[in-house]
């Protein structure tokens, strides 16, 4: 099997880059098909409309949820407009869904992030749920967006929770990567891992460690320094290329099983990733500094290290078994670990990440 690595054909970031959309996307399209939310569009309307120049834009309001049921709305809402872009403009459910939409109609695809909370705008992959919020199945693209275009004006002024649970997902994306590279488990565009791609997932987490702190305080303050800028690229590009093909493992997967707790779905994405994190380490065996570097990451950042942390308040053993054994199906990522997993070792791995986010915590 070859080594293959994908990407953007394009990644734009910078300050003010959302006045430039229509100029980066008319390289694509002259007719837009804008997908996001109400809040979202007031955000960026106004610099949009600012360099807008002859292209059209036809703004369409997302739904809240990337399911079949949505896909096929915004899929029917972008022909009878005769759109010949769509752009999704939010987070990682609206990136999901327009990609979708683009590959099924056969369009370019433009994903812009207001946020920096999960690796999904770079990658040739839509996560689809059901209708009520449950991971159903990963929908892989035969390519990457078109172009991501990120205003580190726009997303620096985002709530900082959603910043620190970009940070979560991207904490999991070397762990992820180095755990299929031991296993030679193909990644996520159907090749082997490159030393590029395993590279860059280092270097997502070295910044992480690096300017994740400083980038969070920085939010806090609606401010924009170049620890913020670092973050966002390592949330946004580096993670982003380097889940997809470095490969997934145990994080996914054990966040996929937790979605079926309904309490979880409080929680963002990143956040529940950052426990399963935590947890394909254990079920690794990681060596202790390791994960006192995890642990102590989570704590200052404040990712969940416990199942009360993840909105879990009553552990019931039945459920915890039923994560298990969704995390452990054949057709999630779990079997791209160096060993065999079975339902009960996960069960045996979230137990024991619960008790050392405690016994951390001093609880």
């Amino acid at each position: 099997m070859a080594k293959i690595i994908g990407s953007p054909s394009r990644y734009v970031q910078g300050k003010g880059e959302m006045k430039n959309l229509c100029g980066h996307a008319a390289n694509f399209g002259k007719k837009l098909f804008v997908l996001t939310s109400v809040s979202g569009r007031k955000r960026v309307e106004p610099a949009i409309a600012e360099g807008q120049g002859d292209a059209q834009i036809v703004y369409e309001v997302f739904n809240g949820e990337c399911c079949k049921t949505e896909i096929n709305r915004v899929m029917e809402a972008c022909k009878g407009a005769g759109c010949d872009v769509i752009v999704g403009i939010g987070g990682g459910k609206i990136h999901d869904t327009a990609k979708a939409a683009a590959h099924y109609l056969g369009l370019p695809v433009v994903i812009v992030p207001t946020i920096a909370s999960t690796d999904a705008p770079c990658s040739a992959l839509s996560v689809i749920y059901t209708d009520d919020g449950v991971f159903e199945e990963y929908l892989f693209l035969p390519a990457s967006p078109n172009m991501v275009l990120v205003d580190t004006d726009v997303v620096s002024k985002a709530p900082e929770r959603l910043l620190i649970a970009g940070m979560g997902d991207a904490l999991a994306t070397y762990f992820e990567a180095r755990a299929c590279q031991r296993s030679d488990a193909a990644n996520c565009v159907g090749g082997k891992i490159t030393m590029a791609a395993m590279a860059l997932a280092r270097l997502c987490y070295d910044t992480l460690l690096t300017d994740g702190i400083n980038a969070m305080l920085a939010v806090k303050e609606n401010i924009c320094t170049k620890a913020v800028e670092n973050i966002i690229e390592a949330n946004t590009y580096l993670s982003g290329i380097g889940f997809e093909s470095g490969g997934l493992a145990g994080a996914h997967a054990i966040h996929n099983g937790l979605t079926a707790i309904e309490e979880t779905h409080e929680l963002y994405h990143g956040e529940k990733v950052a426990f399963g994190t935590l947890v394909q380490l254990v079920l690794e065996h990681a060596p202790e500094d390791e994960l006192d570097e995890v642990i102590d990451f989570c704590l200052e950042t404040g990712l969940p290290v416990t199942l009360e942390d993840l909105g879990i308040k009553e552990v019931k053993p039945e459920q915890i078994m039923e994560v298990a054994q969704l995390a452990a199906a054949e057709n999630d990522t779990l079997g791209n670990m160096p060993f065999e997993v079975t339902p009960e070792d996960v069960y045996a791995a979230i137990m024991g990440a619960d008790a050392l986010g405690r016994y951390y915590k001093g609880i």
